[in-house]
């Protein structure tokens, strides 16, 4: 059975990833904290608890995996450089790829990044993966970082790796805010359709070996285009915010 290892995955997005997987999947678990995670996702999966800002405890953590999903980071798009985001979101994703160009079974590496990374750009423009980067916070740029960090070990290392611009991601039982203007709803991302772009992503054939796409729903007035998912990965969202 196919490995994959899970980072952040005690979040929200992690947490409903492992419910939508782990029938499929040899999955490996990784995050600082698994107290208050459901005893039920941890069943069958290898679980590694440990602080993966540091580069030492990657020791052994990619020993058969063959895809990486990686969620671990800092999502708070108020958090300061130094304390908030340089540690999360700056070494821990170099730490990874540091050790997968060590790692022989490391195939692909599939990545969060986000809405934020461009959601500087006026409201009623619709923003493509290649205009420009215009980061709207601090957050932002991190995850612009990660970008660059992935295309760098892609096309010099030969580390494939598909990033994901996550829109406004909704967790099952959230709805629309019926007062939600053309921006959020556009920026609406429900859990089933991103279990479904990540599906994509883990099959997928890539004709180069760095891939970004934007992350949201099938929404009448999309803020982000998802145009790059549907050629390239086949995804093919169901859910429409303008519809709820």
């Amino acid at each position: 059975m196919t490995r994959i290892l899970i980072t952040g995955a005690t979040g929200t997005i992690g947490t409903n990833l492992v419910k939508h997987l782990k029938e499929s999947y040899d999955l490996v678990l990784a995050d600082v904290d698994f107290s208050d995670f459901p005893s039920e996702l941890k069943e069958g999966s290898k679980i590694i608890e440990e602080d993966l800002t540091v580069l030492e405890n990657w020791e052994k953590v990619l020993d058969g995996v063959e895809y990486v999903i990686q969620l671990a980071g800092n999502p708070d798009a108020e958090a300061n450089f130094y304390e908030g985001l340089l540690d999360l979101n700056y070494k821990l994703p170099q730490n990874l790829y540091q050790s997968a160009e060590k790692a022989k079974s490391v195939k692909r590496i599939i990545f969060a990044s986000s809405i934020h990374a461009s959601d500087a750009y006026p409201k009623n423009v619709q923003v493509k993966t290649s205009d420009p980067i215009r980061p709207d916070d601090l957050y932002g740029v991190s995850k612009v970082f990660l970008e660059g960090l992935a295309s760098y070990y892609a096309f010099k290392k030969g580390i494939e790796s598909i990033g994901i611009r996550i829109g406004d991601y909704k967790s099952p039982g959230e709805g629309v805010d019926p007062e939600a203007d053309m921006y959020s709803r556009g920026a609406y991302f429900s859990y089933k359709d991103m279990n479904h772009l990540i599906d994509c992503c883990l099959k997928a054939e890539l004709e180069e070996p760095y891939l970004l796409v934007n992350g949201v729903s099938n929404n009448t007035f999309p803020r982000l285009d998802i145009d790059q998912a549907r050629v390239k990965l086949g995804y093919q969202p169901q859910v429409n915010a303008f519809e709820l």
